[in-house]
Formats: C-alpha cells, sequence, structure tokens
C-alpha cells in the first residue's frame, strides 16, 4: 500500500515520528513535506497528498496540522476526496470502514 504523508510546519517534528513508526510495517509511505521547521501553508501540502490519491499516485494519507482541522478541511475541499480528523484507533478504523476515507487527519 502506498500512503502519502504530509504536514505543516506546526506538525513537521510529528510527522517525523509516524514515518519512523510507520517504517515497521509493509508500506511504502512517501513524504510530501513540509521538510522543517520553517512556516508553510497548510492547504498547499494537504492538497498535494489530495491529488495524488485522486490521480491514483496513493492508495491512502496522513495529513497533519496544529489541530488536524485545517487540513481536514483543505483536503475535504478536493474533489473525490474524504478527509477525517481522527483522535484514536477507533475513529480512525470507523472514518475508513464507514466513510471511505481515504485521509486521516490528526
Amino acid at each position: 500500500m502506498k500512503m502519502g504523508i504530509s504536514s505543516d510546519h506546526n506538525g513537521f517534528e510529528f510527522k517525523e515520528g509516524i514515518k519512523e513508526f510507520l517504517d515497521g510495517f509493509e508500506y511504502e509511505v512517501i513524504d510530501y513535506g513540509c521538510h522543517s521547521c520553517d512556516a508553510v501553508d497548510y492547504p498547499d501540502v494537504a492538497f498535494e497528498v489530495s491529488e495524488a490519491i485522486s490521480s491514483g499516485e496513493l492508495d491512502r494519507g496522513i495529513l497533519i496540522c496544529g489541530t488536524g482541522i485545517g487540513v481536514a478541511i483543505a483536503a475535504n475541499k478536493y474533489p473525490g476526496i474524504r478527509a477525517a480528523l481522527c483522535h484514536d484507533v477507533y475513529s480512525a478504523e470507523r472514518a475508513q470502514l464507514s466513510n471511505n476515507a481515504q485521509i486521516n487527519t490528526m
């Protein structure tokens, strides 16, 4: 499974930790940025992963910002994308199983 991951500057360190965690699983993780704590606009990083999912380049995505709300709103503006804010395993599972969400946000 190809999974894209992206964050704004507020989520950079958390994103790096999630990438390390996912390294122990059978996912191909593609990092769409940001690549430092320098300020970036969260809609830009959300749209890159959303576009890659929409085009079939990725199967799933994880988007991270300060609250997870901004990237969820931005991703959901992309045609055909369903992004859900997830705080625990149960909400992440239900987002995918009940709503066919392709993106989890944090």
